[in-house]
């Protein structure tokens, strides 16, 4: 562990005295469970990219976490047209990008031309939080509009979150390969890459000159902290014994059963919650053993969510009761239809023609009811919820395979039915759009249906599904977009193409002497207010 020393070099004792001045200096050790992958911001919802992305991006606008309202940031204020075709954004003056050039209205243009066209030239791709994008217009140095095809009321929400994170025009000129590099990422936040040792560690310094965090913060002028020294820990007892020995401050994925060690330490631990699409297992109807409704319905019922939860998981992990968090906007509680019933499971599976054989496995036609799932390594405890439901469906009838998580053909076979008709999943976003980002075949299309990155996808098209999700994107009028929200829930769960497991949080811990974290409105921390306190 010693090159994790850093934050502190003695364990702590008792928490600092309570109502001390925050103090400046010092450097924090944040332990991460996985190394960051691309850092272009649209990738930034793989929750290592974000945590960088957090300390050296702005956004045009911040979304307060604890009202998710829609506050000014780098734009000072905004207008939008009656059509909500047009926004407008009046921008802060004086902001630069690290690398000294301005954070003006053309670069703004060019962000988000970026991220609402993507760049097929440097393969950099669409972000999923913006829809029904056209053009950008400057208007001035620091007046920028953009322009949609059709009504998009999402939008302004999507230039808070973290696909929205602005980068400087030398960033957006690089190919998205490259982008994995921290060091190449020009942002304008109050952190500053300054070293990396790619996918072990790197280093974030403070930005001196910083002066334009969120309006509304108290805090305000360059982060409190000197340096944040990013270290990838992949095992969760190293992380947290470096955590209470005191060789870090601050580290994220506290499995459920460590929750209670760590605060017996007088440790705090925070269960972000990130508000969107639940934990889940998801079917792709391409694949013919799940293509008929009656067996995903079955497997529905024969899913016991409470004891997973129960067994499994923590008060930060609450039973999902629909498609998407009960404290995002829109949500329907569905409780009632998901409700475990071995023996309407075992009805539905007899209707449908597969019979019990002397192995105890449903057969049909010379075929074996046998499915396969990947592991999903960024998901708590997801290899043991899904050996937990491989018993729970071998009741009934039904085998579930599941296959490490980092096999290196994961990426490949989970865009084949046939080789992953089972699909665990959850995405994080405060805004209706998150439910089409997740299954729309143009975005993260969890279903695998036609009309996404899929080659393998044959036959399956939800026409229904994809012209609701389209309207949510559209609808301008609020009420009518959360009613639209709700019959998208209920239409997953009446074709059984989704199974809620439980509301994902993202569960952190840190030492006492660290102090006002802060965590945007979907669970990623920002250090720009945290400050070390003595010990």
């Amino acid at each position: 562990m010693a090159g994790l020393v850093g934050a502190c070099s003695k364990p702590v004792e008792a928490p600092a005295a309570e109502g001390a001045a925050p103090a400046s200096g010092g450097t924090l050790v944040y332990l991460e469970q996985q190394p960051h992958t691309s850092l272009y911001p649209p990738a930034g919802g793989f929750y290592p990219n974000g945590g960088i992305l957090n300390q050296i991006t702005d956004k045009l606008t911040w979304q307060n976490p604890a009202t998710l309202e829609i506050e000014p940031w780098i734009a000072e204020s905004w207008t939008v047209n009656d059509q909500v075709t047009e926004y407008t954004f009046k921008l802060r003056p004086g902001v630069t990008f690290s690398d000294g050039s301005p954070l003006d209205a053309a670069a703004v243009a060019k962000n988000f031309d970026t991220y609402g066209l993507g760049n097929k030239a440097l393969k950099q791709p669409v972000s999923e939080a913006i829809n029904n994008y056209e053009r950008s217009e400057v208007l001035d140095p620091l007046t920028v509009r953009f322009h949609f095809r059709k009504p998009s009321p999402g939008f302004l929400q999507a230039t808070s979150v973290i696909g929205s994170g602005l980068v400087s025009p030398a960033t957006l000129a690089r190919p998205f390969e490259e982008l994995g590099d921290a060091t190449r990422i020009i942002g304008s936040g109050p952190f500053v890459v300054s070293s990396e040792t790619l996918g072990k560690e790197l280093t974030l310094t403070a930005r001196k000159d910083y002066r334009w965090g969120p309006v509304r913060l108290a805090h305000q002028g360059r982060a409190r902290l000197d340096a944040i020294k990013v270290v990838v820990t992949p095992e969760d007892s190293v992380r947290i014994g470096a955590l209470l020995a005191g060789q870090a401050g601050f580290i994220r994925q506290i499995q459920a059963y460590d929750e209670k060690r760590v605060q017996a330490q007088r440790f705090p631990v925070y269960g972000a919650a990130t508000r969107g699409v639940n934990n889940s297992i998801n079917f792709r109807p391409d694949n013919p053993l799940v293509a008929d409704l009656r067996v995903r319905q079955a497997l529905l019922h024969a899913t016991n969510a409470r004891e997973i939860v129960q067994t499994l998981y923590s008060a930060n992990y609450p039973q999902a009761t629909s498609v998407i968090a009960a404290g995002a906007a829109g949500h329907v509680d569905l409780s009632a239809s998901l409700g475990f019933d071995d023996g309407k499971a075992k009805r539905l599976l007899d209707e449908a023609g597969w019979l019990t054989g002397a192995d105890g496995l449903r057969h049909k036609e010379g075929k074996t009811l046998a499915l396969t799932a990947y592991e999903s390594l960024p998901q708590p405890q997801n290899k043991e919820m899904l050996q937990l439901v491989a018993q729970q469906w071998r009741k009934v009838g039904v085998r579930l395979d599941i296959v490490a998580g980092d096999a290196g053909s994961k990426t490949l076979d989970n865009l084949d039915p046939e080789k992953a008709p089972v699909y665990p999943t959850m995405v994080g976003r405060a805004d209706p759009d998150v439910i089409k980002s997740q299954y729309y075949p143009g975005n993260r299309n969890a279903l695998l249906q036609k009309g996404g990155v899929s080659d393998k996808v044959r036959t399956f098209e939800d026409a229904r599904l994809n012209r609701l999700l389209d309207d949510i994107a559209a609808e301008t009028d609020r009420k009518q977009r959360l009613a639209l929200v709700g019959e998208v829930q209920r239409y997953l769960i009446d074709q059984a193409y989704v199974i809620p497991i439980f509301e994902e949080p993202q569960v952190y811990a840190g030492a006492p002497w660290v102090r006002d974290t802060t965590f945007e409105a979907v669970g990623r921390p920002s250090f720009y207010t945290t400050w070390l306190a003595p010990h």
